[in-house]
């Protein structure tokens, strides 16, 4: 790949600033990362994608 993507909807990402997993549920405006735990109710947003590192992209997570 001669180029990196930011994490988009149904990536597992790691989310370095809170230090945790989360799944990337919606990119609002293109400017705001909604994110839900793995596992279990909540969410939280980010603002800064290249804190985002992606875990397991969607392709391989519904196979």
């Amino acid at each position: 790949m001669t180029g990196t993507r930011s994490p988009w909807v149904g990536d597992l990402v790691r989310d370095e600033a809170n230090d945790r997993l989360g799944v990337v549920t919606d990119v609002l405006a293109g400017a705001i990362w909604v994110l839900r735990p793995e596992c279990g109710p909540g969410r939280w947003t980010s603002r800064t994608p290249e804190r985002l590192s992606t875990v397991t992209p969607r392709a391989e997570r519904s196979a």
